[in-house]
């Protein structure tokens, strides 16, 4: 007997991370969670016909495996020490540490010959060294001031403040004396913050890894690809007259070449990924994505040479091989969505998942063959679980453009009945409502009690090619209102949805669209605005404030009129909707102060809202606890203002 999935079952879920692999041995990590002791850890486990073989203990937090041959590296961490690289055989031993930094590590990858490893890990740019970093710390601890003080335009990031000084070092270690030698001994560059242990690369002579070439104030960052001699000496930046971003760069298997993305517009976040080769011998850089409109990630090179990577399409995450001499993208496989491919023994091996399923691991052949699925971790509590029918709808918006949409329906569904409408609105506003088990924003969990869920990939959503992501610059509000109006109008025409029980929902940009769209409209019930965006120009105390021109059509002191003209507090003459508002004390991206003035202004004019404020979370609700507060409240809202007041 199945049922409807809950807010526990999202926890119960184990999460199934990226495989290493190595000719035939693959490894992942996967996370389950204590929700008494109110947080995850995460277990590695080899992978092989018969069941999974866990390999590391599970009272500690093992992340981030590399292999080479019968050894696995990974970044493990237990109670409050930092994080460091520990290694182990894989035919039988226990594992060691390997490192004893002061601010842990953000991650490793062998030495091509296996003779040891290099590894990243922080240090204070105003005491680059490991005993400097080490005694600077534990002054800072000691000091009751704990005022952070910059000059920089850039100084925090999601939820983490940029003055205390830490960026990453590159260390060579080897394995057989201990010796650690730094690499980068001179370094205060800032890496991706996000992408800190993949922003790397090593081959038998060198490391290659992207870094920021701004200097304070840090107007504007800008990643670019650098060298370094892996026996140590000067580091030479590859890619110094770039216009964009360049990250994420990969030796090929003869380390003649390096592949790394590049984005040719830095004001823009969402400039499409191309792919870029560099000929170590001539020095010579070839575009070999130019003309194909979709955003490569996650490549990886295969041992014949040819890449393979994941990219969005059509609301989808495909899988792609491409040989580095013709540039020419082939779908190896077709999404739902695919993440994080790793070459294994005549094949690669990535996560799938779907708007049904979570991800497990799957094996992709690299000739004839379908994707196989070669993990079950989420297999016996999904049996217990009822999942909603879902469809794929296209309809015309805005601009008379063709606008895609996911439709998840509740469990029991049945067409002759009218059922509420709660539209799911993803955040960006340059990304996808995807082919996925999203966990935070989970489409069945939506429609579990009873919901009809519209997922609309509006006018600024990334998959559908360059010109349809850029098509709301300067006006944030217009084309994506337009989309999820008519949306909810094709909804309405198949005569299932009840049009007296509608709501918005959505987190960052999709709070700002739904903040938006109630003061535009009174057709929606009830709103739920997460992280919401409500005054433009009050995001200058965002974390991030370059590209807000490209974003609004104009700087707020060169054309206030202009970026007012889509501000929702701007508007606020319209708002009668019943709102939720949540919010995180620590979310550096959408400050607090915007979901405390949508909030404020609401109760002001007497128009029924609730806010839920959370001190210890950021943009994301990620506690487990607190997650299943999130979904009470928000499931307690809808239920609140959807229940029908007559039988439908």
């Amino acid at each position: 007997m199945t049922r409807p999935i809950t807010p526990n079952d999202l926890w119960r879920l184990p999460r199934v991370g990226f495989a290493a692999a190595d000719g035939d041995v693959v490894v992942v990590p996967v996370t389950t969670f204590d929700l008494e002791a109110n947080k995850g850890f995460s277990r590695i486990y080899r992978i092989d016909s018969r069941r999974p073989r866990p390999l590391t203990a599970p009272n500690v937090d093992a992340k981030s495996p590399v292999l080479h041959g019968n050894r696995m590296a990974f970044v493990r961490k237990q109670g409050d020490d930092p994080s460091q690289v520990w290694v182990m055989p894989l035919d039988g031993g226990e594992a060691e540490p390997v490192t004893d930094l002061p601010l842990g590590v953000l991650g490793a990858k062998w030495i091509p010959d296996g003779s040891g490893l290099v590894i990243v890990a922080p240090l204070f740019a105003d005491a680059p060294t490991i005993d400097g970093t080490k005694d600077l710390q534990q002054a800072r601890d000691d000091d009751p001031v704990k005022a952070h003080v910059t000059e920089d335009r850039v100084y925090r990031y999601w939820d983490r403040w940029l003055t205390d000084g830490k960026v990453p070092h590159l260390f060579r270690l080897d394995l057989d004396s201990g010796e650690l030698i730094d690499l980068t001994p001179d370094s205060r560059r800032w890496w991706s913050w996000d992408q800190e242990a993949d922003s790397f690369d090593v081959s038998t002579d060198e490391v290659v890894f992207s870094a920021d070439t701004s200097e304070p104030p840090h107007q504007q960052p800008r990643w670019a690809i650098f060298t370094v001699p892996l026996s140590g000496g000067d580091v030479v930046c590859l890619t110094p007259d770039g216009t964009g971003h360049e990250r994420r760069p990969r030796y090929s298997p003869d380390g003649s070449t390096i592949v790394y993305g590049m984005q040719r517009e830095i004001d823009f976040y969402a400039d499409r990924v191309r792919l870029v080769r560099y000929d170590r011998t001539d020095g010579s850089h070839t575009v070999l994505t130019e003309d194909w409109d979709r955003s490569a990630s996650d490549w990886e090179f295969l041992d014949d040479g040819d890449l393979v990577f994941s990219a969005e399409d059509d609301a989808k995450v495909n899988l792609y091989r491409m040989p580095t001499v013709t540039g020419t993208p082939n779908l190896v496989a077709r999404g739902g969505t695919f993440h994080r491919p790793v070459p294994g023994e005549g094949a690669v091996y990535a996560t799938f998942q779907d708007l049904s399923s979570p991800p497990e691991i799957y094996r992709i052949p690299l000739g004839a063959g379908e994707p196989t699925r070669v993990t079950t971790f989420t297999a016996s509590a999904m049996t217990e679980l009822d999942m909603g029918d879902v469809a794929e709808m296209r309809f015309v918006g805005g601009n008379g453009d063709e606008v895609q949409m996911y439709v998840v329906f509740p469990p029991g569904f049945d067409p002759s009945r009218r059922w509420p409408l709660v539209h799911v609105i993803h955040g960006g506003p340059h990304g996808i409502s995807g082919d996925q088990f999203h966990f935070r924003w989970n489409a069945q969990q939506f429609a579990a009690p009873g919901h009809v869920v519209a997922m609309v990939n509006f006018h600024g959503s990334t998959s559908w090619g360059q010109a349809f992501a850029t098509s709301i610059h300067g006006a944030w509000g217009d084309l994506p209102t337009q989309d999820v109006m008519a949306a909810t109008d094709v909804l309405i025409d198949t005569g299932y949805i009840d049009t007296d029980r509608m709501a918005i929902t959505g987190g960052s940009y999709g709070g700002y669209l739904t903040a938006w769209l109630t003061t535009q409209t009174d057709r929606f019930r009830c709103a739920v605005a997460h992280a919401a965006v409500t005054d433009l120009p009050g995001m200058y105390a965002s974390d991030f404030t370059t590209g807000r021109a490209r974003a609004y059509g104009a700087e707020y002191w060169v054309d206030p009129d202009r970026v007012d003209r889509w501000s929702p507090s701007h508007h606020a003459a319209g708002y009668v909707t019943p709102t939720l508002v949540i919010h995180g004390e620590r979310d550096f991206r959408v400050p607090l102060t915007q979901g405390l003035e949508l909030y404020g202004v609401l109760k002001a004019k007497g128009v029924d809202a609730r806010l839920v404020y959370y001190p210890d979370e950021h943009h994301w609700i990620l506690k487990p606890r607190n997650s299943l507060h999130w979904y009470g409240e928000v499931l307690g809202w809808l239920e609140r203002h959807l229940k029908p007041s007559t039988s439908t």
